[in-house]
Formats: structure tokens, sequence, C-alpha cells
């Protein structure tokens, strides 16, 4: 495919123009052609002034045609081929072997959308019949499903060029729900988003429908970005990144004269509990996993494992050892990009400064900072010290972690009671420890969007029963996931039919179940004809 820089408005090329930027490869520090261009504020209306004309065409389009799509899409996907992986991989530094495995979720993301949309439980239908005789006064017939809410914009992220990008969760779901989307790319892999970008475009021109259903902005600066949030068009907003980016997007949609949700996962420090059991058992496997959980992508999860905390003695020392010793294997990688390498370097090194922190083990290979790369840091310090310092308990992205000595459990329950709203926490213990330490789960309840026992949160399972999200600042709205099935709510409400004939209603609405989705009908959950 040969990549143009062009922005992608409803299936027109847009040439770019004025400031220009390039994929850059972290490994080399090389730009990488073509260059790229913000879009303006007239790009962005004409490109939610195109979707806006096409969601009646896709929202009301068969059911079998939106999922077609999706499957379109997956094929397209498929049809760039190593060309993709290799600018995926040139662009972000990423492993072959991660971008490959990270396009399979992206295709597999697609197909189980498109499954999902044609089995039709997803859309919460329910239906009360009429009780004409009731006394002391009629029942009407109510029925009520979800609906789609109209143009969204996606944000893409830049540690998932796929899954989280152009093609990601935001984008096909919201399709799925029949939204079309205007996304705006990462500039720190614009060829990649403009290979996906083009993707959807043959997809939806293959299926007939709309190009205005989806369009490509690419952007470095963050005036295009406000731009797609203000416009009154825009109906929600998809967005994964900083808690700094997602709360001005959170800002500037709540100032609208016309105020609209934005969908914000901004990153946590998913805290780690080892139990006493635990680490009596098995500190080193637990030790070797949670490297390897704090290395993953170099540190570039927003379900990193920061902090770890264990209850003072010989054994949590002992798990300290066996974590340093994993630590000094890990050669140094190159991060996605230099601002987050930079960013890395500066964190880390503030935490140098504090006094009762320490450097209990780091890469031993040396860094190529020319290569962008970074080494893993493992620290160590005391409850007192964590909490006396605000610096140790934000997030610092990329492949760092501290190991805190909590005096007892009652100290450990305190500073579970102190987080913030985080993605995630993990419980590391035996059957035993959960039911002596069951406190420290009602409180992670209360803290937490996932809740894992004797694992770790990074790589996550795609599939109806996840939540990835979680209360403020981990998320913008704890109610609502950016991963799996679930994620199509944010893209929806509920729109009651009140007194209509069949023929007039929704299809899933109708007293003929034709897909046999899950209904609830008079109360009761059922498949079957209402």
């Amino acid at each position: 495919m040969t990549l143009t820089g062009s922005h992608l408005i409803a299936g027109r090329e847009a040439a770019p123009h004025g400031h220009f930027y390039h994929g850059v490869n972290p490994a080399t520090s090389a730009p990488l052609e073509p260059p790229y261009a913000d879009a303006t504020a007239a790009d962005a209306d004409e490109a939610l002034c195109a979707a806006d004309g096409a969601f009646d065409a896709l929202r009301l389009a068969p059911v079998e045609t939106r999922a077609a799509l999706l499957e379109a899409i997956a094929e397209e996907i498929t049809a760039l081929g190593d060309d993709l992986l290799n600018r995926a991989h040139a662009e972000t530094g990423l492993p072959m072997a991660r971008v490959t495995g990270e396009r399979g979720r992206a295709i597999a993301q697609c197909k189980l959308f498109a499954a999902l949309i044609r089995e039709g439980s997803w859309a919460d239908a329910r239906i009360d019949h009429s009780i004409p005789d009731r006394q002391p006064l009629p029942k009407p017939d109510v029925r009520r499903v979800m609906m789609p809410i109209g143009p969204v914009v996606v944000f893409g992220a830049s540690n998932f060029p796929f899954a989280i990008g152009v093609v990601g969760t935001d984008t096909v779901c919201a399709l799925a729900a029949g939204c079309p989307v205007v996304v705006k790319g990462h500039p720190a892999h614009p060829g990649t988003c403009e290979m996906l970008g083009r993707a959807v475009m043959t997809a939806l021109h293959k299926v007939g429908l709309p190009a205005g259903c989806f369009s490509l902005l690419h952007g470095k600066g963050t005036d295009i970005g406000m731009a797609l949030v203000r416009h009154p068009l825009t109906q929600a907003v998809g967005f994964t990144g900083s808690l700094r980016g997602g709360r001005a997007l959170m800002d500037a949609a709540a100032a609208r004269s016309h105020p609209i949700p934005v969908y914000a996962e901004m990153g946590s420090i998913n805290p780690v509990f080892v139990l006493p059991g635990a680490l009596k058992e098995r500190a080193s496997k637990i030790a070797e996993g949670y490297i390897g959980s704090v290395t993953m992508g170099v540190g570039q999860f927003c379900t990193n494992p920061a902090i770890v905390l264990g209850l003072k003695g010989v054994e949590l020392n002992q798990f300290v050892s066996n974590a340093a010793a994993h630590a000094a294997k890990v050669a140094p990688q190159s991060m996605l990009h230099r601002g987050i390498c930079e960013a890395y370097e500066a964190g880390t090194a503030v935490w140098r400064t504090i006094d009762g922190l320490e450097l209990a083990g780091e890469s031993e290979a040396p860094v190529n900072h020319d290569a962008t790369q970074a080494a893993c840091r493992i620290f160590t310090t005391t409850l007192d010290v964590l909490e006396a310092n605000e610096e140790l308990r934000r997030e610092v992205f990329g492949p760092c972690s501290i190991i805190t000595e909590c005096p007892t459990l009652d100290d450990m329950l305190r500073f579970a009671n102190s987080l913030e709203g985080q993605l995630s926490a993990m419980i590391h213990g035996t059957e035993q420890d959960l039911r002596d330490y069951e406190p420290l789960i009602r409180v992670l309840e209360k803290k937490v969007g996932r809740l894992i026992f004797n694992g770790f949160a990074t790589g996550i399972e795609v599939c109806p029963s996840m939540h990835h999200g979680g209360p403020y600042p981990a998320a913008s709205h704890s109610h609502f996931t950016s991963i799996g099935t679930a994620s199509i709510a944010r893209w929806v409400r509920p729109v009651c039919y009140q007194g209509f004939p069949d023929f007039a209603l929704p299809e899933l609405l109708q007293g003929k179940n034709a897909r046999q989705a899950m209904r609830i009908v008079d109360g009761v959950l059922t498949r079957d004809d209402a």
C-alpha cells in the first residue's frame, strides 16, 4: 500500500497542509515517510457533517449489513499482511511477535462484535404487555431497547496501535451499535493509522454503506482534538491516554452548551497485595511473574503493577531479592517514542531523590539512549515513605515498580482505603489468606474495576465478562468498560415505545423474536416470542 499522508474524510483523501510531522522509528530515531499534518477545524466540520449525514443509513441498516461491515474490516486488515506489521513495528518499536498478536486481537474483536449484534441480546430489549382491565388504572403496553446515539469521536492510544487504535474496540463497537466514527489518529504511528483507515474505507464500500460512516484525521497538536470534542454534532467521545489529556477533553465536553460524555480510560497504579501464605509458599514464582508483568511491553500498559505491598518479614525480603534478580536479567528495550522515554527517565529520577526509597535492582545490560531504550527498575520503601510522598503514588509509564513494606494488616488496609480509583488490583495469596484477610477484598471492591487473584492485570481477556475501567481518576465513568462486548453500551441510549402497534416497533421489540435474543418479557428473561 502506498501511503500519502492524507486525512481520510468520508471516503475523500484530503491532502495534508500546514505544520508537518513524521512518524519516527524509536529504535533508530529515523523519520518515516510520508509526512503528515494537523487536520484543521474545517476538516473536523466536514468529517462530522458527513458522519451526521450517514447516521440514519447506518443505524437503520439491517443488522446483517453492520455485521458484514465488521467482518469486511477484519478481512481488509488481514489483507494488509506483512506491510501493516512492518509499518507498526517501525513506528512503535514493538516486537514483531507483539504486533502480530495485537493484529489478531483486532481482527477477533471485529468478528466478536459481528456475532454480538447478530444475536441481539446486547440491546437489552424489554417488553411489558398491556393489562387493559387492571384496577384502578389500565397498564399500557411499554417496550424499551437500546439505540445508537450518533457520531462518535475516538482518540487512538499510543501503546496499542491496533487494538485501541483506528480499528480498536472503541471504533468497532461504535460501528456495531450503528454510530458513525471520526478517529483522531495517534501522531506516534500515523502510517499505521492511515493503513487501517483505508481498510475501513474499503470495507464500507464493499458492503454499500455511506463513506461518511468513517473518517480519519491526523494531528500532533491539541487543536484538532478539541475541535472534534467541541463540535456540536459530536455525541460522545472515547479516549485512552493520560489523566491530563483525558481531563482536558472531559472539561471541554462539559463546557459545551450541550454537554456530552467522554469515556476516558486514564491510567492507574494497579496495586499488588502479596499476602503471607503466598509469600511463604511461592515467593520466587510470584516475583518472576511480577517482573514479567512490570516489563511486558516495556511497562507501557495502563495495568502495569506499579506498587506491591507485603507484610514486613523474612519472606518479603526474599521476594525483593528474587524480584531484583529477575529484573537484572531484563534487557533494556525501546519505548514507543522519545517523549514517553524521557518522561520515564524524569519520573524515576524524581523517585531517586526521595529519602527512604532504595533501588533494589535494575537491568544489568547498558541502556542505548539513542534507541529510546528503558531499563527495568525495581525500588523498595516503607509504607510511611510511600504515604508521605505523593510522587510515589503517581503513575510513571514504563518498566518500574515499588515494593513496599507494611508493618501490619491494619496498615495495609489503611493504604487500600486511601487509594484513588484504580483500573485493577491484584491479591496473591492462598485460600486461607482470602479468609483471613477478607476485609482487604471488601475495601478493594470499592476502589477498583477489576480484582485479580493470583495473577496480574497485564494481558486483558476480550470477553463478555471483562471490565476495563474503574472509579475516577482511573476512568471518567466507572460504570462502563472500554474492553469486551459490554463496551458497546457507551454508544447507545434507551428508547421507550408506549402503545405502538407491532409492525411499527423496532425488530427486537416485536412480538416475534426472529433472532431469538434474550429479552425481558413481563419481568422474565426469555428467548421466546412475546
